[in-house]
Order: structure tokens, then C-alpha cells, then sequence
């Protein structure tokens, strides 16, 4: 019996040491299932860029220094190769990194150093391209994205719902539909990331497959102003 409050206490631990790891790379809050991590890099269907309200992440992750207190609206959180049924490939087989170079060229838009290595990790290394020319491409990506004016970098809290920040999206970005793009909000009420699905060609806008949808509450949501 006295070995099992150490045993509690172990585990207890080491899930705290998961969480806060999970939190600091800003891994994607997609479901386990779904992912394949035996896929050959380059098989997928589309992409889907994944844009990061910085505010957000913020109010939770202050001590950020390389993202927080600087003034960010959405940043780039990743480019996630996808399939239509709604998996998608994870971790393919790599032995190459990131140049330091890479990592430089991409921090203006992807600012942390260890996110931008989790994603290659993670997604890029299943895209089927080198590191140089998978974030050359996601840089490409988030450049033909439009923000809508009232979340490039807003000074107070904008009063907006899910539909509200679809429907301002869809005005300044030519050929987006409401098919092609997701909300996600943490805990249902406060905006996290805006999903765009886009052709693995030429990067054009495209309906998404399967298990791409809003996860938000209706209503207005909780989106931090902009430090």
C-alpha cells in the first residue's frame, strides 16, 4: 500500500510535464484518432493553414517572451498537410531540420522557435518538401491571407461571433466560402485560431473535407484586445 501515494504522485507529475509541454509548442488541439503517423510524406489531399490569435494564447502563456507583449494578431501557426476523410499524416519519417536561417526568415510570422521546429516535426516533414521549401511555402501561405480590419491589431476587445469573424474573412478574401474555413475557440467561447483549407498546388482556397467545423458556442466570443 505505501508504494501506491508515490505511484499517484509520479504520474500526476508527469502528466503535468505532457500538458505544459503540449501548451509551450503549441501543438494542435486535434483529436488523437484521427491522425495517421505511418503515412508517406507528400500522400495527402490539401492543406489547411492554421492562424493563431496571439491575444489568446497570451493571456494563458505570458511568459512567451519571443511571442507575448509584442504586439501580434494572428500569427502563423502551422500548415498541416490533410487528408478529405478528416485525417490527416503526423511525424513522417525525417532525419533533416530546419536551418538556422529558416528559423530566422519565419519568426516575424511564426514567432517562437520551438513551434517552428514541432511543426516541421509534426507536419511539415509529412508535406513531402526539404524544411527550406516547406516554410517557404507556409510563408507563402499566410501572405494571401487578408486580415479583416477589425482583428489586424485591435486596441480593445472586438464584439464578434464565429459567423461575425467567417463573414468578415469571407468579405476581403476573393473565392472564400463559408466551406472553406473554420473558427476554433477555446472552451467554446474565446477565439483560438481561424482554419482556411487550401489546394496543396497552388495554395487557392478550397472547400475543407471531413472535421473541419467551428468549435465555437454561439453568440458574441471573448477576444482579447491586442498587447
Amino acid at each position: 500500500m505505501s508504494g501506491k501515494p508515490k505511484l499517484i504522485s509520479f504520474c500526476v507529475a508527469a502528466l503535468g510535464i505532457a500538458l505544459a509541454f503540449a501548451a509551450t509548442t503549441g501543438a494542435d488541439a486535434r483529436g488523437r484518432g484521427n491522425r495517421n503517423e505511418n503515412a508517406r510524406p507528400g500522400r495527402f489531399d490539401y492543406y489547411v493553414i492554421s492562424l493563431s490569435w496571439s491575444p489568446s494564447y497570451c493571456a494563458i502563456h505570458p511568459g512567451e517572451a519571443e511571442q507575448c507583449g509584442k504586439g501580434y494578431g494572428f500569427v502563423l501557426h502551422g500548415l498541416w498537410p490533410q487528408y478529405r476523410n478528416g485525417s490527416w499524416p503526423q511525424h513522417c519519417s525525417t532525419s533533416r531540420e530546419p536551418e538556422e536561417a529558416t528559423i530566422t526568415q519565419m519568426l516575424p510570422i511564426m514567432p517562437s522557435r520551438h513551434l517552428i521546429e514541432h511543426e516541421w516535426e509534426t507536419h511539415g516533414a509529412c508535406s513531402g518538401l526539404d524544411p527550406k521549401g516547406y516554410f517557404a511555402l507556409a510563408e507563402d501561405a499566410f501572405s494571401r491571407q487578408t486580415i479583416p480590419p477589425a482583428l489586424k491589431t485591435p486596441a480593445t476587445s472586438p464584439d464578434l461571433s464565429a459567423d461575425d469573424i467567417v463573414k468578415a474573412f469571407i468579405d476581403v478574401n476573393p473565392g472564400l466560402d463559408d466551406n472553406m474555413i473554420s473558427v476554433e475557440c477555446k472552451n467554446g467561447g474565446t477565439l483560438e485560431e481561424v482554419r482556411i483549407c487550401l489546394d496543396k498546388d497552388n495554395l487557392s482556397v478550397k472547400s475543407c473535407g471531413g472535421r473541419v467545423r467551428n468549435s465555437c458556442r454561439a453568440g458574441k466570443l471573448t477576444i482579447p484586445a491586442v498587447r
